[in-house]
């Protein structure tokens, strides 16, 4: 029998007890042993709960019981979590988790010590819910050089883009609905403005391409600023906006990362992932362009990823040596953010616009305005610096830059 213990009984630790208990036996038919939930760390009570005599309010309860060899951290945050994960791998006891913070910041280092104590840290559930992605990339196609990784990453955002685009709803309104439905939280910022996408941008980049790339260092921009009129000439111009992480080897080894609204269009794998949904795009050497699709996060998906890593776990006889990755300083890892190639939708506002814009930027496509007073066009490629220069001076010549949205071709 494998003793595991969960630290956390949210949405997502629940949601393991759940899977856990009610596919028992194809789960430990899996698994190859029986599984008994021994403790729950939680400081509230569940009086309620068929598994109520299992529930602790001291880690060290957990920590200092040789007799379990998996635990699920499902708490959430860089602290507690970080604390009680390191002291279980450093007791040779295999950690599971869907914490993305933890992962994005402490990965490197918690992948190590699991190394070091032959015991594993897995964390399919951080990235995609209740998609595999985590797997594929160190497994599934380990036969491939990844190239780049892009997609849609974050489902609060995917379903305010969406209703945008379906029902004509400005950003506030399309937020208010998806906190009605429970989709966004009462403080949304995580979600609109791109920090939950880069987490895991960060964690897919780290993996494909072997060193640690952290969040702090990685350009995000969220959609907080897209407009009905930002909608409308995405549509004109034969596209959707959505919000994209995105991480590419360049040839010199460099990685680009960034998360930012961009256009994509209409025939794209990516532009048909709809509402809550997520869909993540990954270009191998030999595989080409290969797309994983789902719901990224909810209690039972998520939960059915993490009880999936519970599974490995026990199977393990030591450390999955695939799934690592180095710890390594920014400029060792990111090319830096100006030499990044950027192709960019413009909506400007003031006298003689258009022939200021082609003056800085050459041959642009100018789209057919749908308010007077207004110019919108696609410049050419350049480079983020190029960009970020050409827009102040065209501000500098009393032209109003009232959206700047990055356009790429997945």
């Amino acid at each position: 029998m494998v003793d595991i213990a969960i630290l956390g009984h949210g949405v997502v630790g629940s949601g393991v007890v759940e899977v856990l208990s009610g596919n028992r036996q194809s789960i430990e038919k899996k698994a190859g042993d029986s599984i008994r939930i021994k403790y729950i760390l939680d400081r509230r009570e569940f009086p309620q709960s068929p598994y109520a005599d299992r529930f602790v309010k001291d880690f060290d309860v957990i920590r200092d019981d040789d007799s379990v060899s998996v635990v699920v951290e499902v708490l959430g945050g860089v602290e507690p979590a970080f604390t009680f994960v390191r002291e279980c791998l450093s007791r040779g006891k295999s950690v599971v988790t869907s914490n993305k913070e933890l992962v994005a910041e402490k990965g490197a280092e918690l992948l190590a010590l699991a190394a070091r104590n032959h015991c594993n840290f897995f964390f399919e559930a951080s990235v995609g819910g209740g998609i595999p992605i985590i797997k594929p990339l160190h497994l599934c196609l380990g036969a491939n050089e990844i190239h780049e990784i892009g997609g849609i990453l974050n489902g609060t955002t995917n379903f305010i883009l969406t209703k945008m685009f379906r029902e004509g709803m400005a950003f506030d309104q399309a937020l208010a609905l998806a906190q009605q439905l429970g989709y966004a939280e009462r403080d949304p910022s995580a979600d609109v403005d791109g920090h939950d996408a880069c987490r895991k941008v960060c964690i897919l980049a780290s993996l494909a391409f072997g060193r640690h790339v952290y969040p702090r260092q990685v350009f995000t921009q969220g959609i907080r600023d897209i407009t009905p009129a930002d909608v409308a000439y995405a549509s004109q111009w034969g596209g959707v906006i959505k919000l994209i992480g995105r991480c590419r080897r360049l040839p010199d080894g460099k990685v680009l990362a960034m998360v930012s609204p961009a256009f994509i269009r209409r025939d794209s794998q990516l532009a048909g992932v709809d509402d809550v949904f997520n869909g993540i795009l990954v270009r191998g050497s030999a595989t080409g362009d290969v797309v994983f699709y789902g719901k990224g996060a909810g209690k039972l998906p998520t939960a059915s990823a993490v009880v999936s890593d519970v599974i490995d776990a026990i199977q393990a006889s030591d450390t999955v040596a695939t799934l690592q990755w180095q710890d390594a300083g920014p400029e060792e890892v990111l090319a830096p953010f100006g030499s990044y190639p950027v192709t960019a939708y413009l909506r400007l506002e003031g006298e003689d616009a258009l022939v200021k814009a082609r003056v800085l930027f050459g041959e642009i496509r100018q789209l057919v305005s749908e308010n007077s007073g207004e110019t919108a066009l696609i410049t050419p490629e350049m480079t983020e610096e190029e960009l970020a220069a050409k827009v102040r001076a065209l501000e500098e010549n009393d032209i109003r830059v009232l959206g700047l949205i990055r356009v790429l071709d997945y």
